[in-house]
């Protein structure tokens, strides 16, 4: 090998671990920046019900009858991710962004896309679970099928064997045997959901419901049915279910539902009195009040 060769084979290994330290030194500068206004936003729009340590034990959490998600737990109820995983980044994003509905979690379009990757990123530092267990790849969800009368027939049988009837009563109500005993793992009492209702917490497409009932709900007793129920059962369940579906809740005020309105109230009083900063959804436009304000005038 010649000096000529060599001279220039190591400057290139130079150059690349140079490069590569650069790079590496930029992405952690990066992430540091992320979480940091990650931290500026959660308190300012979060922490009244989640808590400032991210235990679910806001100033307001005790106002809710569904309670704060306790971020410590690193039990994320929504996610694309099988029974008992973490879910994925793009999971609280989803959620950030589109909220749950009937809950105090509204959706925080007010935020921009970069202040909600950064609140997702943030969360995670609440919970070790995130340093110490890796990511798993998020379920498949293949192509809804078309929900034939055959299909809802099937979904039906398959409300009654896989017990979902124990929890969600004989027509989906939310009133069955097992619906008063309920309580997620921090021992809170919680309700069935009634079915008959939308709209559903997990999403308004039928792909939402196809992951719940895929993935199940951790930290509740909603189990999943990914291993239990084949492909075509958990559609043809998910075809059962929205056929039943024919009621809407009743609706406050801006055509807010559920809990949804009582977050309303707590962001105003956060905006009015200071709290986080007194700042909160209504800072700017572009929310979820601002959204209901549009629908419920035919824009």
């Amino acid at each position: 090998m010649s000096k000529r060769f060599s001279s220039g084979l190591l400057l290139i290994l130079v150059i690349v671990i140079v490069h590569g330290s650069g790079c590496k030194q930029a992405r952690v500068a990066r992430a540091e920046t992320d979480i940091k206004l990650g931290e500026r936003i959660y308190l300012e729009n979060c922490a009244a019900c989640h808590g400032q340590k991210g235990d679910g034990k806001g100033p307001e959490a005790d106002r809710l009858k569904t309670k704060p998600r306790d971020f410590t737990t690193g039990q994320y109820k929504f996610r694309s991710t099988p029974s008992g995983s973490l879910p994925r980044d793009e999971d609280i994003f989803r959620t950030v962004s589109r909220g749950v509905r009937t809950t105090s979690m509204l959706a925080q379009l007010h935020l921009s896309e970069k202040e909600r990757w950064a609140v997702a990123e943030y969360l995670k530092t609440f919970s070790p679970r995130f340093h110490a267990e890796k990511s798993v790849e998020p379920l498949a969800i293949p192509a809804k099928p078309a929900f034939t009368p055959r299909l809802i027939a099937l979904g039906k049988t398959e409300y009654q064997e896989a017990g979902c009837v124990a929890c969600h009563g004989a027509d989906g109500r939310g009133d069955g045997r097992s619906s008063k005993d309920l309580k997620d793992d921090s021992g809170n009492s919680i309700l069935s959901t009634d079915l008959t209702l939308k709209p559903f917490k997990s999403g308004p497409e039928p792909e939402d419901l196809f992951r719940t009932i895929s993935t199940g709900l951790n930290g509740t007793p909603m189990p999943s049915y990914g291993n239990t129920l084949t492909e075509q059962e958990r559609w043809a369940l998910v075809s059962y279910i929205l056929s039943i579906a024919t009621r809407e809740r009743p609706r406050g005020m801006m055509g807010l539902v559920g809990e949804e309105t009582q977050a309303m109230m707590i962001d105003m009083r956060a905006a009015m009195g200071g709290m986080m900063g007194g700042k909160g959804m209504m800072r700017r436009g572009g929310g979820k009040m601002d959204k209901n304000m549009k629908d419920m005038m035919g824009r």
